[in-house]
């Protein structure tokens, strides 16, 4: 699925580079303290989401740490989404973050940034879902139908584009995020996502 899905949207960007630009906005610790401990509920979902994790993670115990931090961080930051949700946001992060050789802490900052986690976000240039993709991607890759608004589909599309801007710019993320946001060579775009990746997601 990755080859073909980086192919497709290689090819979009580079047949549409000079239509659309920059006009879019598509260019657990080891040592928990005892305050850290979950409840019977937070374990259970941690539990359950460990078990539907794959290979993305090294192991369970990897799962575990990383699931455990970042769903307390979740939320935190976005206290608004159901429960259930946040879990399946993390898990689905993890799992693409890796497929397209991302951080995943990387995404979930630009998640932060783009959406606030919403998974109905629509921009005002019309960019869609968590991580703010534009519409026109889906009849550049030929996949006219998919729904930008289901969590897995926005956000294999998101991170197959910023991975294919961060080889585009020579792994240079300050470069590869403003072109994502269609703001290149402009810093203020990236330096929020490198502020909330610090403060929230990676402290």
């Amino acid at each position: 699925m990755k080859p073909f899905f980086l192919s497709a949207i290689f090819m979009a960007l580079f047949f549409s580079e000079f239509v659309y630009a920059e006009n879019s906005s598509q260019q657990i610790t080891k040592n928990s303290t005892k305050q850290d401990l979950p409840d019977t509920e937070f374990r259970k979902k941690l539990i359950e989401t460990i078990k539907r994790a794959d290979e993305s993670f090294y192991d369970r115990f990897d799962a575990k740490v990383w699931l455990f931090e970042q769903a307390k961080r979740l939320e935190r930051v976005a206290p608004h989404i159901p429960e259930d949700e946040r879990w399946e946001i993390l898990r689905l992060v993890h799992k693409e973050a890796k497929t397209f050789d991302l951080d995943p802490m990387l995404v979930l900052a630009l998640i932060n940034v783009e959406s606030n986690f919403d998974q109905y976000a629509v921009s005002s240039a019309g960019a869609l879902g968590l991580m703010q993709v534009m519409p026109f991607w889906k009849n550049e890759i030929g996949h006219p139908d998919d729904n930008l608004n289901e969590i897995q589909t926005n956000l294999k599309y998101g991170c197959a584009i910023l991975s294919l801007y961060l080889k585009r710019e020579k792994n240079d993320k300050a470069m590869a995020l403003g072109r994502y946001n269609g703001s290149r060579g402009k810093y203020w775009y990236p330096m929020r996502v490198f502020k909330a990746m610090r403060k929230v997601w990676h402290p």
